[in-house]
């Protein structure tokens, strides 16, 4: 049996190649991003890789409770490795973003990729455009027209004003100016409020109830995320009376019996969980065959970081729902691009004509590239079985600012 024999952390910081304006973080314009990356190695030498998102140093504790509950571990042993997990998040930290680390350990020693090992045959996924910023009108028929020409047929806009009727005109110009040569779907970011550089709208059932019937009037195929994330009573309300498909659920951190709980009461059409933040690739794929069983959709949201994209790239190619629903592209240039989304994988995922083939190779089918990992990024953390090593100065030294432009 292999066991887990060697645990890295990493914090990595990639230059963006122009600002970038996300539309759920009102008055914030990146010129990077950062992430945490992790690194497992089994006793017989197989690596695990996860990476997440991070704000800046908020997980600089974490390798010492990674160690503990893992190190001299079975690395496939799912029930065990989500038991552990659980018990990180009763102190506080839910990071459901290392589990799928464990899930590349277990498919490479499998010897098959990781959505063969849990049951998907689908090869190839097609693919939406999901952009990132608020654009003026102009520039979002610009960038539809890129996109359609790249050969996606659906790209996902964005809006995020305080004044509803700027955001009912934002569709209705886009889908007029498309006039059905592509399908137009809208994420209005309201599950979630991230105030931090500038306040930000909140929406009421009565509003989402507006926007949808605009949304259907203009001939959308779904919006997202219309209300707050815990509001199911009104999610609910909303989704049994729009005549347009509701769609959302990426970032509950409870993972799945927060999401059961939402699949029962029918708050979406359509559930985005993801795997790096919702419960990690075990519950999600829960969540997707609860969404089977009970007739409702799935398709994985995968805005995050390279390695995080194709974990939920697995995800869904897993689902049962790939032939159905297309899932999440994320690019928005020039701020946001492959290359810069996947800066230390050896080769950036690419889709072809607007479909993502699927790796073929053991595990996750994520190739390091150790050089670009070294320049990029600092290991603050190395932990074996013998010793560890927490490396606080490491830190210390790594350049950040809390300012406008570099926050996460």
């Amino acid at each position: 049996m292999s066991v887990v024999d060697r645990i890295e952390l990493w914090f990595v910081t990639v230059p963006l190649p122009a600002p970038f304006s996300p539309a759920w973080i009102p008055g914030n314009t990146r010129s990077r991003y950062a992430f945490n990356l992790i690194r497992l190695v089994t006793d017989d030498g197989v690596e695990g890789w996860s990476a997440f998102p991070t704000s800046g140093r908020e997980r600089a504790g974490l390798g010492d409770p990674l160690a503990d509950l893992f190190l001299g571990r079975d690395p496939t042993d799912m029930a065990l490795v989500h038991e552990r997990l659980k018990i990180l998040a009763i102190g506080g930290n839910r990071n459901w973003w290392v589990e799928p680390a464990f899930w590349d350990i277990k498919a490479k020693l499998a010897g098959v990729p990781l959505y063969r090992l849990l049951g998907g045959t689908d090869e190839r996924l097609r693919l939406y455009a999901s952009s990132g910023e608020v654009m003026q009108p102009a520039a979002r028929v610009d960038e539809a027209e890129a996109r359609l020409a790249e050969g996606f047929d659906t790209l996902k806009v964005r809006v995020h004003d305080f004044d509803e009727r700027v955001d009912v005109a934002a569709i209705e110009h886009i889908a007029r100016a498309m006039d059905g040569r592509m399908r137009i779907a809208v994420d209005c970011n309201q599950a979630f409020r991230l105030t931090q550089f500038a306040d930000a709208p909140r929406w009421d059932l009565a509003r989402a109830t507006r926007f949808a019937d605009a949304a259907a009037d203009a001939g959308l195929a779904w919006v997202e995320e219309p209300l707050f994330m815990e509001w199911f009573d009104e999610m609910a309300a909303l989704t049994a009376r729009s005549r347009v498909p509701i769609a959302g659920g990426e970032l509950h951190t409870a993972g799945w019996p927060e999401l059961r709980t939402m699949v029962e009461k029918r708050c979406y059409h359509v559930f985005q969980a993801d795997a790096m933040w919702a419960g990690g690739v075990k519950e999600c794929l829960q969540v997707a065959r609860l969404c089977r069983e009970l007739g409702l959709g799935f398709t994985a949201h995968s805005w995050s970081t390279g390695i995080g994209f194709m974990v939920n790239a697995h995800v869904m190619a897993a689902s049962g729902f790939a032939a159905e629903l297309p899932f999440e592209y994320p690019l928005s240039p020039p701020g946001w691009t492959p290359e810069a989304r996947d800066a230390v994988l050896a080769a950036p995922w690419r889709h072809r004509d607007g479909w993502l083939d699927m790796p073929q190779q053991p595990g996750l089918g994520v190739e390091i590239d150790r050089q670009a990992l070294q320049r990029l990024g600092v290991c603050f953390f190395r932990a074996d079985r013998a010793a560890r090593v927490w490396m606080p100065e490491v830190l210390s030294q790594v350049r950040w600012s809390s300012n406008k432009g570099e926050g996460r």
